[in-house]
């Protein structure tokens, strides 16, 4: 019977981790020294452990193999960032292609150097003018038909603040005359009083006091000899 698949995670326990270290890394170094020999091939092995301890494996000499390695990695890093330098390179000439064509086509728009074109070029650019003269209008109708909508929304809201000022006003109006009407008819009872306290002259219906009087003295007449006079007064 097989031994049963074991799941690949931390052991928990610290001496069970311990002894399975122990005996893998011995499988390990077995691999790397088998390897150099059957293969020919240079080898080189740097474990450290949990404690910190190092356990190595050379083939030749670990030096040797580790100057081996750096001086691969900074080939492969040049040749990566050539490539990534020639990449680039032709982006950059691409992008440069695409902006002469579009200046030459902005040109031929507007009309310049079309010495060289046939008369289907001159067609095709004639049609792209109409498709793009004919996306302006468009676009323009769509802005205005926007601005009027708008604009007639600000309409009605200014018809609506209107009629309710008249509204308003209105009603202030029948304020003010019903007020009006207050005030004349205070007016009107006041003058009827005025009428009643000081009644005119000229009506030979009221009624005038008589009182008499006695006259002065004249100069020269005797003291003896006084004829009294009668005097009326209208008050």
């Amino acid at each position: 019977m097989g031994r049963g698949k074991i799941v690949i995670r931390r052991i928990d326990n610290a001496t069970s981790r311990q002894v399975t270290f122990s005996k893998r890394r011995s499988g390990l170094l077995k691999k790397a020294r088998e390897l150099s020999i059957l293969c020919d091939a240079e080898v080189g092995l740097l474990v450290f452990s949990s404690t910190g301890r190092l356990y190595d494996f050379a083939s030749t000499n670990m030096k040797a193999v580790i100057e081996r390695y750096t001086r691969e990695k900074e080939k492969e890093l040049g040749a990566s960032a050539a490539s990534e330098i020639k990449f680039w390179q032709t982006e950059a000439a691409s992008l440069r292609q695409q902006l002469h064509n579009l200046q030459e086509s902005h040109k031929k728009l507007m009309g310049e150097e079309l010495r060289g074109l046939s008369v289907r070029d001159l067609q095709s650019l004639e049609n792209q003018l109409e498709m793009s003269l004919r996306g302006v209008r468009v676009n323009k109708d769509h802005l205005l038909t926007q601005e009027i909508e708008e604009l007639s929304t600000k309409v009605n809201l200014i018809h609506k603040e209107n009629m309710e000022l008249c509204g308003r006003i209105n009603i202030i109006s029948q304020e003010n005359m019903g007020l009006y009407k207050k005030i004349c008819e205070i007016r009107g009872a006041t003058d009827w009083n005025k009428s009643l306290i000081a009644p005119d002259s000229s009506n030979p219906n009221v009624p005038i006091n008589l009182e008499l009087s006695q006259p002065q003295q004249k100069d020269g007449e005797r003291s003896g000899a006084r004829i009294p006079e009668l005097g009326l007064q209208l008050h």
